[in-house]
């Protein structure tokens, strides 16, 4: 049984598209295709349910894939060890983030790396959305964290990572302070407390207050996310911010209230298509898929 066949059948369980599980495994669609009916010839069942444009696991698939990930996780110590005992595949490594790397463990898998790869040398480069898409398309970083609300755009490659949802960070006393959830509109005669203008969070609040009919007035913005939330638990205003942020921040005189319907960004780790990646840049694709 092929160990590259079963990292492809771990991608596309994860993805459940084939042209999105070839593009992050380097191959074409019809060689991911043929990998995939090897396998279940060597297994001798099918692994997924096939509809036109996605595919899920089935119950053999089910079955194969916690012992799949143990095969993709040995694999990449293996690799590890390796690449740590040949001193001359010394690489640098240039990844992109968010700011917000505590909130989502992007920092603990960094360390991880670093510790672990001791052949390679990491640099992080800390930054919003358009600039590290602007930093991947100059080949200023090899990889890069991206939060995106959707995937406009077809130039990157993009390995799922996280997925958040919006909440309002309102003033202990605030009347809508006790409830589950509220809608937007709920909040229209309220003062804003935004990060900053022509990040991506700001274009999304502003957005998705215009489509609750109603402009936000807001009267700050910055880019730390504990001042917004220390002005709103001194009654400046409300905040609208990330869930994982915003629990990470927040403070005893505040409450965070989840916005309904819910408003999500993903997180992905991105990097250029048909762009030859560094041994370094794909042994850490391997340890994201291994977690």
């Amino acid at each position: 049984m092929d160990l590259d066949y079963i990292k492809d059948f771990v991608i596309l369980a994860e993805v459940g598209n084939y042209l999105e599980a070839a593009d992050q495994l380097f191959i074409s669609q019809s060689s991911l295709t043929r990998h995939i009916q090897q396998l279940e010839k060597d297994l001798g069942v099918t692994l997924f349910d096939r509809t036109t444009r996605k595919v899920s696991l089935n119950r053999y698939g089910q079955l194969f894939l916690p012992y799949a990930n143990k095969m993709v996780q040995i694999r990449y110590e293996y690799e590890t060890a390796f690449y740590n005992e040949l001193k001359n595949i010394n690489s640098n490594l240039n990844i992109g983030s968010i700011p917000s790397m505590v909130q989502y463990n992007i920092t603990d898998l960094l360390i991880k790396f670093k510790n672990k790869n001791t052949s390679f040398s990491l640099n992080v480069i800390e930054a919003e959305t358009h600039e590290l898409k602007e930093m991947l398309r100059n080949n200023k970083c090899d990889l890069a964290f991206i939060r995106e609300t959707d995937y406009s755009d077809n130039e990157f490659v993009r390995i799922p990572y996280s997925i958040d949802s919006m909440v309002a960070v309102l003033p202990l006393d605030h009347p809508l302070s006790k409830s589950d959830s509220i809608a937007l509109e709920q909040l229209k005669n309220e003062k804003f407390i935004l990060l900053p203008e022509h990040s991506l969070m700001y274009d999304l609040c502003v957005s998705e207050c215009k489509k609750a009919g109603f402009e936000p007035e807001i009267v700050f913005t910055g880019h730390r996310g504990e001042n917004l939330i220390d002005m709103v638990s001194k009654g400046a205003g409300c905040a609208l911010l990330m869930k994982r942020p915003a629990v990470f921040l927040s403070n005893a005189n505040t409450v965070l209230v989840d916005i309904y319907p819910q408003v999500c960004t993903k997180i992905s780790l991105c990097y250029k298509k048909n762009h030859e990646l560094s041994i370094a840049a794909r042994h850490f694709i391997n340890c994201l898929t291994a977690m």
